[in-house]
């Protein structure tokens, strides 16, 4: 009998605030799809990346950046994640993220993330 572990809110945690691009991809299905809604996508034409690669490249860029990353409140049910995140950047602006993970055989399959930024 096999044991199918699934993502912990404690290990995502980990991966973002130690902004490990390659942690976070490892919890992804390869067929994974990101959805971004912000001001520059809007709900009706969200920022869709979908794959391993493409959600790489996207932590590639932001856990590159100069910045922190705080998860303020995480819970699952093995099934799925919903997380609030707050970012800061040095100079002092600010980035919101609240994210909802779809699950399946221990992966990420789907993700939902709304976030606001200072202007």
């Amino acid at each position: 009998m096999t044991t199918l572990t699934t993502i912990s809110v404690a290990e995502l945690k980990r991966a973002i605030e130690g902004r490990e691009a390659k942690a976070l991809v490892s919890l992804y299905d390869d067929n994974a799809i990101l959805r971004i809604i912000d001001h520059d996508n809007s709900p009706s034409k969200p920022r869709e990346l979908r794959g391993k690669a493409a959600i790489a490249a996207y932590y590639d860029d932001v856990c590159g950046r100069a910045m922190t990353h705080r998860i303020e409140s995480g819970l699952t049910d093995g099934k799925q994640i919903a997380y609030t995140q707050v970012c800061s950047y040095p100079e002092g602006g600010k980035v919101f993220c609240a994210a909802m993970l779809e699950l399946k055989d221990g992966k990420i399959v789907r993700q939902t993330a709304v976030q606001a930024w200072d202007e």
